[in-house]
This record gives C-alpha cells, sequence and structure tokens, in this order.
C-alpha cells in the first residue's frame, strides 16, 4: 500500500569496529518534504521486531539513517523494515534481508610489528587478526603485505 515512488532507495547497512552498525537510505522519488520513515529490524528470527532508537536526521528533520551499538553478527541473517507516512497517508514499505557478515567492514591487523636485519637483508613481519564478532578461526582470514622502498 501506498503511493509510488515513496518507499525508500539505495538502503544500505555496513558494521564496522566489531559491533557498530549504520543503516542509510534516500528518500523516495515522490516523497515530499513532510514525508517521516521508521527503521524496524529483527537481528535473527527467534528475536523481536525493534525499531531504531538513534535515528539519523537530513535538513528537514527526516530520518535518513539508522545508528545502533551492540550488533552481534554470528552468521545470521537480519531482516530490517523501512515504512512511514506523510501528512497521515501511508507510504510504500521497503524490506531487505541481509546475512550479517557480508557487510562488516573489518578493522586492520592488530599489533603488526617488523623486524629488519640489514646484516642478512631480511624482514620478518608479524600481526594478529583483526577484530572481529563472528570468525573465530584465524586461517578465515587472507593477507596482502606491500613493501615499499623509500
Amino acid at each position: 500500500a501506498g503511493m509510488n515512488g515513496t518507499a525508500v532507495e539505495n538502503f544500505v547497512c555496513v558494521i564496522f569496529n566489531v559491533s557498530f552498525m549504520n543503516c542509510t537510505w534516500n528518500e523516495g522519488r515522490t516523497a515530499t518534504e513532510d514525508t517521516q520513515y521508521f527503521l524496524y529490524w529483527r537481528p535473527s528470527k527467534e528475536e523481536d521486531i525493534t525499531e531504531c532508537q538513534n535515528y539519523i536526521k537530513d535538513d528537514y528533520g527526516r530520518h535518513t539513517g539508522c545508528q545502533f551499538q551492540n550488533v552481534t553478527i554470528e552468521n545470521k541473517y537480519a531482516y530490517f523494515l523501512v515504512n512511514g507516512s506523510r501528512s497521515g497517508q501511508n507510504i510504500q514499505s521497503y524490506e531487505k534481508k541481509i546475512m550479517l557478515y557480508q557487510i562488516e567492514k573489518l578493522t586492520p591487523p592488530l599489533n603488526v610489528t617488523v623486524n629488519c636485519t640489514e646484516a642478512s637483508h631480511r624482514c620478518s613481519i608479524w600481526w594478529q587478526p583483526p577484530r572481529t564478532s563472528h570468525v573465530k578461526i584465524s586461517d578465515c582470514f587472507k593477507y596482502g603485505i606491500v613493501i615499499e622502498n623509500k
């Protein structure tokens, strides 16, 4: 239900720093300045649906995103719904199912250590895997090293 072109567009979520998630969207093509959006999500089928508690707003006070804390990934789907109203009229709703681990931006490797010796012209490099809430086996990561000779 709702007028065509009022549903949000370009809905994107990103998880960063292990447990923070930002979801953002653009207002629908036919949305007016009095259109207000509301984001609901369910982290898994076993959990309850909850509304966003920390909206990101544009210059008109419209909700254009949401910030979440303490998000747990655990290789599961999350379900998102954005609906709303304008001047008492319903707008089209938008629904999306996202596998949370696919939207995580990993931190860089931790505690990078380099030890070079002039005598052997060799360097040894050590590091620890990036922080993540869902990868338990460090062998899952692949790394690339770029060495610049300055």
